[in-house]
């Protein structure tokens, strides 16, 4: 059990962190460090120190405490507790830094691919072990005094305000004429507490810290608090991600207590996640991904030129006015299965509505134009491109986050160079940018930055075609109606296109009869998720009244992450198939070489039963992908 002795106040100068460190490799007089070795007791003393809280905090629950638990079921019956998704110990291409807490000790692990060694602080013995380094030490109070994980409450934050990473009862104000307000429409513009440092015990109470910082130590980004405030904390953690490279390995994540501490390191730019969500690690890695994907899609990669002519170039001033692009895209962690699925959403159209808003944009692309996208907020309407020109994913994802983050977009016809990091990270492409109404928008990309008034004249016959065809009052329609509520399952359905589709489960012919009318859909389904490997594409389903207020919304979706990260974890899996149930819900996957279902039902749903009902959404999925996916756009996955 953990000590409850403090640890001294987090320091402010780096210097003088990075005089201890080099002091304490060197070994003090009396308790030598052995040769070789690493002790990192000044490391866990900083990242204790962060944790330090008020100790009288309230309880408070909070989603991401009760999405491991439970029971994982895999089609070959074996059983496995369930877990945050994440490894003790990862052995990759780089090494990992696991600050673990047990009484009387802590354990430093480094991997150097599989010879490493373990020295015991009390007994000096140094001995090989078969995956990791661990010097003992002194224990941490971090998991028994931190206000921001699960269990506590945070007093900085207002009646007012809904705090993107924190669980609070449902009030009043989640829901609209009894309509349940969803998670995209609790995002506040820019930057929030902005006059919180790393003293404020309010910042250390946030559950989730993002970071950007320079190799030289220099703050560039920070989620909460002031950058130049947080100069002595960006300090620490550059020492910490140094340290290890000047041993010859690279940290990727460090644990202390219920914290992760995540690092990405891209040359010259280092990106940290500090969270107490549980989330998994290949989450909150791929989550930094996307921070430096934005962050290269307004700079460009050619921005490490400037830290090759000065190592202490301060990067801050290039992205001023950007904090709501990196809040926005941060917000969308906690909503857009985009994030963590690679793929993009179409909104569900008629097809011959969609056909004619891909003709006219075929049109403008034949006439030079590199990529031409119409989009209703975050879901694409249709989408041509030039010939071998191919749009990933997540380009789409950031490109899409920066135009509808952006207010100057909204207000007249914008031209603004861009890069797509997935595309050319090494340059800019220029973005001719309109909004037809307060949610459809038109995105036309060219290599040339002459080409402003030939886009919008592009833009003109466009828009002249979609009021003709009655596209963008089907748009509207589309969004009002919503896409498809698991409600509308059809009972018996029937192939449209003639086709066979796999099956998941050998069932008996009877005819399928609900055991019982679940609320949401048949046999309690509630919710689904649906992606299309071929297409790059997912559709997921309108969340039903069992899943009404943001905060089981939130909880669903971190469950998806987690189930995600599972079945795709090489280290264990790949897996196809997997049913897993908790006092939540019951979630089955199912991942095949077309298509990926993540389906979730009520807890007391029959494992059978769920297997039929996840049969007939992919059934149903098939009649209605003509409205439901934009096909044809094969060339345009990556």
């Amino acid at each position: 059990m953990a000590s409850e002795s403090a640890f001294p106040p987090l320091e402010d100068d780096s210097t003088a962190f990075a005089t201890a460190v080099a002091a304490d490799v060197n070994g003090d007089e009396g308790n030598p460090s052995p040769p070789d070795e690493i002790s990192v007791d000044v490391i866990g003393v900083k990242l204790s120190s962060f944790a330090i809280a008020d100790a009288n905090s309230h309880e408070l629950d909070e989603v991401a405490g009760q999405e491991g638990k439970g029971i994982e079921e895999t089609a070959n019956g074996s059983r496995d507790d369930g877990g945050s998704g994440v490894e003790d110990c990862r052995v990759g291409e780089s090494s990992e830094i696991h600050a673990a807490e047990e009484e009387g000790k802590r354990k430093l692990v480094v991997v150097e691919g599989e010879v490493v060694k373990e020295w015991n602080s009390k007994s000096g013995d140094v001995r090989r072990v078969n995956s990791e380094l661990e010097v003992d030490a002194s224990g941490s109070p971090s998991s028994s005094g931190y206000a921001g994980e699960r269990g506590s409450s945070s007093s900085a934050v207002s009646g007012d305000e809904i705090e993107e990473d924190k669980i609070l009862p449902a009030r009043d104000d989640d829901f609209v004429n009894g309509v349940a307000v969803d998670l995209q429409g609790l995002w506040i513009p820019g930057k929030r507490h902005h006059n919180e440092d790393d003293a404020s015990v309010s910042w250390r109470k946030r559950k989730k810290h993002f970071f950007i910082l320079s190799n030289s130590g220099k703050p560039i980004y920070s989620r909460y608090g002031d950058e130049y405030k947080l100069a002595g904390f960006s300090a620490t953690l550059q020492a910490i991600i140094s340290f290890v490279e000047n041993g010859g390995d690279r940290v990727k994540l460090v644990r202390a207590g219920k914290h992760q501490v995540v690092f990405l390191v891209k040359g010259p730019i280092y990106l940290v996640c500090i969270s107490c969500t549980e989330e998994p690690y290949e989450s909150l890695r791929g989550q930094l991904e996307l921070i430096y994907g934005q962050m290269i899609l307004i700079l460009t990669k050619s921005v490490n030129r400037c830290f090759d002519k000065n190592p202490k170039f301060d990067m801050t001033p290039l992205l001023g006015g950007t904090d709501a692009v990196f809040s926005s895209l941060i917000h969308s962690f906690g909503w857009n299965p985009a994030t963590f699925l690679h793929a993009y959403t179409c909104l569900p159209l008629a097809y011959p509505t969609r056909q004619a808003a891909g003709a006219v944009l075929q049109d403008v692309a034949d006439s030079g134009v590199l990529f031409a996208i119409l989009m209703c907020k975050h879901k694409v309407v249709s989408l041509v491109g030039a010939q071998k020109a191919s749009l990933h994913p997540d380009d789409m994802l950031l490109l899409s986050n920066f135009v509808i983050s952006s207010e100057s977009f909204r207000t007249s016809e914008s031209f603004s160079p861009i890069c797509l990091p997935r595309y050319n990270p090494m340059a800019f492409l220029y973005a001719y940018v309109h909004y037809f109404d307060g949610e459809t928008y038109l995105i036309l990309l060219t290599t040339s930055s002459d080409a402003f008034y030939h886009l919008k004249e592009c833009r003109i016959r466009i828009e002249s075609v979609l009021l003709k065809s009655n596209v963008l009052s089907e748009v509207q329609r589309s969004m009002i109606d919503g896409g498809m509520h698991v409600e509308d399952l059809p009972v018996d359905p029937s192939p449209v296109s003639g086709s066979s589709s796999p099956h998941l489960g050998q069932l008996s012919p009877d005819t399928f009869r609900d055991a019982y009318a679940g609320i949401g859909g048949p046999c309690g389904l509630w919710h689904f998720i649906y992606r299309s490997i071929y297409l790059d594409q997912y559709i997921s389903s309108e969340f039903s009244s069992p899943i009404s207020t943001p905060q089981q919304q939130k909880r669903l979706y971190r469950a998806y992450q987690k189930i995600y990260a599972s079945m795709h974890d090489r280290a264990i899996g790949p897996h196809k198939t997997q049913f897993r149930r908790d006092e939540h819900y019951v979630l089955l996957c199912w991942v095949t070489q077309d298509f990926e279902l993540y389906a979730a039902f009520d807890p007391l749903a029959e494992k059978a039963l769920a297997i039929k009902t996840c049969n007939r959404v992919c059934q149903w999925v098939k009649d209605v992908e003509n409205e439901i996916f934009l096909l044809g756009a094969s060339s345009f996955s990556w």
